[in-house]
């Protein structure tokens, strides 16, 4: 188990003298004056007048086809609340490293001072031309659903809120591994949430997606149950979730259900709860950096359940970099219009396959483990497996081509091998 102590972090993030976590390095030569002519001027303005005639050739002549931009207003940060543009910055910074880390995605973090929605959607759509692709992080509910809406309606390039689909995508293939392994379908489980933000509407919409009918879906926050007729707390994403028309508690929703999924809170979930849930339970407590319940109780609680949690020091972890870094590479590669339900859907289902392969030599060492084998403690790949990009940017591509939505065209089979190639040398 690995413990992180303030000092550290802080040292961390002003190491040699070099504030922050990312910088900005140049892709071309700059040593002569030749250079400096076709850098900038005069050179310059044969791409300007080219990009003038055809906008898409942009793609070809600038970084725009391989950057993101991860934006936020610093309204729901991590899980420290609304702490403003500013304060989202070490955050947004962090998902730049990793953009860049997993899957050789330049990013510019984008950190807007207002909480006003549409003054953000304004200012991401007015800076969108600079970009392939909008990664939008800890914009809090419910102004988070209708800022991601509006700018998937303006602009023809991917927009994507990590906070949402991110988990979902990683919750989906893990709940797809452990239902084979309890011998369950999407069809006939009983799931319960304990929270009824963007995470957890998201995640139920991916796991609907996935074949969970929408009545087996029962959500509570800090009122209880989500039911029909209820006035606090209430928007139309989670309206649709609304079950029955009475109060109740969590402890009495998660009686006999088959599916525990925590995005809210530390320690809201008893010993006593879990076992009131059905033989061989599945709980995933995601909350961060401490889960509904702590994973070992929840394993001498049930000794049949199959436990996850947001956190890298327990077996199952789900944690969303297994999912942007690789969704945004297959995305921004295809050039896709948008990151639909089925490329949602492909990244999924790739991550679950990936999980039941041999696991190489290099990322058992990398995780201090001899063994790593497809079971209950081993539901989805370790993200410092190189495979990841592989399989789950292979997949994206190909679903975004599939689905319609790539301006591009690739030969999937040699795309999938580049993959490979960086993957082994990231």
């Amino acid at each position: 188990m690995i413990h992180v102590t303030r000092e550290e972090a802080l040292e961390y993030h002003r190491l040699n003298g070099v504030p922050g976590k990312i910088s900005v390095v140049p892709s071309k030569p700059l040593e002569s004056q030749r250079d400096l002519s076709l850098a900038y001027t005069p050179g310059v303005a044969a791409p300007v007048l080219e990009i003038d005639r055809d906008p898409q050739l942009a793609y070809e002549f600038t970084g725009k086809g391989n950057l993101v931009a991860v934006v936020s207003n610093g309204t729901a940060i991590l899980g420290l609340g609304n702490r403003g543009a500013l304060a989202s910055k070490p955050v947004m910074e962090g998902k730049g490293v990793l953009f860049k880390k997993f899957a050789n995605i330049d990013v510019f973090d984008i950190e807007v001072a207002t909480e006003d929605p549409d003054r953000l959607i304004d200012v991401v759509a007015a800076i969108a031309p600079t970009f392939g692709g909008i990664n939008l992080e800890d914009i809090r509910s419910p102004e988070c659903f209708y800022v991601e809406t509006r700018l998937q309606e303006m602009l023809d390039i991917p927009v994507f809120h990590d906070d949402q689909h991110g988990t979902a995508i990683i919750l989906g293939a893990a709940l797809i591994n452990a239902l084979e392994l309890t011998g369950r379908t999407f069809g006939e489980i009983r799931v319960v949430f304990s929270g009824a933000g963007a995470a957890a509407i998201a995640c139920a919409n991916q796991l609907v997606k996935l074949g969970v009918p929408v009545e087996n879906i029962q959500m509570c926050d800090l009122a209880g149950l989500v039911y029909q007729g209820r006035k606090e707390m209430m928007f139309p994403e989670k309206e649709i979730y609304a079950r029955g028309d009475r109060p109740a508690t969590l402890a009495q929703v998660m009686e006999g259900a088959d599916v525990f999924i925590g995005l809210s809170a530390a320690n809201v979930v008893s010993p006593e709860m879990l076992q009131r849930m059905r033989a061989n339970p599945i709980v995933f407590a995601m909350a961060n950096p401490e889960p509904e319940i702590p994973y070992d109780v929840a394993v001498k609680a049930r000794p049949d359940a199959i436990v996850a949690t947001g956190r890298s020091d327990y077996p199952n972890q789900v944690n969303n970099v297994l999912g942007f870094p690789f969704i945004f590479r297959g995305a921004l590669d295809t050039r896709a219009r948008q990151i639909n339900d089925a490329m949602k859907i492909a990244a999924s289902h790739a991550l679950a396959r990936l999980a039941k392969e041999p696991v190489p030599v290099p990322v058992l060492r990398a995780y201090g483990t001899d063994r790593l084998e497809f079971g209950r403690d081993y539901l989805v790949p370790k993200p410092l497996d190189p495979r990841v990009c592989q399989w789950e940017a292979g997949a994206v591509a190909r679903a975004a081509v599939a689905s319609g939505v790539a301006r591009r065209q690739l030969d999937l089979e040699q795309y999938e091998s580049k993959l490979a190639d960086l993957s082994r040398n990231r």
